[in-house]
């Protein structure tokens, strides 16, 4: 009876009805509250508390959405969190790629201890180093300066470009060598135009993480001149009269929509990237 749920034809239905509806309630487990988020955005705020809940607005309130940008500077916010998220994504990305290419196609001595220390500090969550960090930087409060340098670490970059540079075929590296590659030709004619995907998804990843930073900038800025999206929308749930729901989703909406669209730009590739190394021979 095992070896037909496994193999036969019963057994395959079964299981891809079973896959199905895994799916389906990941689906639904995503879906449904960016659903409600969208909805509420569009909701007047007696609308909001009513209950039981309503699916669908009875009257339709896009006023939340000039609500947002007129109660607070969101516009000021918005060119912070893009300053600080191209500019600490661009460091990271740098980095990380030259870094992992010193740590597979270069020799020097100690490498095996710095690939060790990279481990490490995968290991080693980011609100450990908040103290420290502070102390070191309490001279740049409210400065990009402040924000950026903290959160430029390489850790992660590193490791998943080393992987996948382990992962390329050794002939075409020692092909290049042989036709007298040095290694900055080797690196930009060679090994970065087949690693694309891979830095495709490194890059999309970094983005979003930054983008959605909080913490670091939150202990780091106090004013709008430098603070990001995330510290500025916490503005909108500090009010006397409680939270109005309806302008904290719009801003929601509006604050990950960059984001989104960089990932349905970039999807096939990221995937790709994700995925190359997976499956050799």
């Amino acid at each position: 009876m095992s070896s037909l749920l496994k193999s036969g034809p019963t057994g395959s239905v079964g299981m891809k009805i079973v896959g199905y509806l895994g799916m389906l309630a990941t689906l639904l487990l995503v879906a449904v509250p960016v659903y409600f988020i969208v909805i509420t955005s569009f909701k007047d705020r007696p609308d909001i508390f009513v209950s039981p809940a309503t699916w669908w607005p009875p009257t339709w309130y896009p006023g939340n959405y000039s609500y947002v940008t007129q109660e607070i500077p969101y516009w000021q916010y918005l060119r912070n969190s893009a300053i600080i998220t191209l500019v600490t994504s661009s460091i990271k990305f740098v980095l990380g790629v030259s870094s992992a290419y010193a740590l597979v196609f270069l020799r020097f001595p100690f490498k095996k201890v710095l690939f060790v220390v990279i481990i490490a500090a995968l290991m080693v969550p980011n609100q450990i180093t908040v103290i420290s960090n502070f102390a070191l930087m309490a001279d740049y409060k409210n400065t990009f300066f402040g924000i950026i340098v903290p959160l430029a670490g390489v850790a992660f970059g590193t490791f998943l470009m080393r992987n996948h540079f382990l992962s390329l075929p050794k002939e075409i590296v020692e092909a290049a060598r042989m036709d007298g590659a040095g290694h900055l030709r080797l690196l930009f004619r060679v090994i970065l135009p087949i690693s694309i995907p891979t830095m495709v998804a490194f890059a999309v990843i970094t983005l979003v993480n930054e983008w959605n930073e909080y913490l670091w900038p939150f202990l780091m800025s106090d004013n709008a001149a430098v603070a990001p999206l995330p510290v500025g929308l916490t503005l909108l749930q500090n009010t006397e009269q409680g939270v109005n729901w309806g302008p904290v989703m719009a801003a929601t909406l509006l604050t990950a929509l960059p984001m989104l669209v960089v990932f349905l730009i970039l999807q096939r590739q990221m995937i790709k990237g994700l995925t190359s190394g997976a499956v050799k021979g």
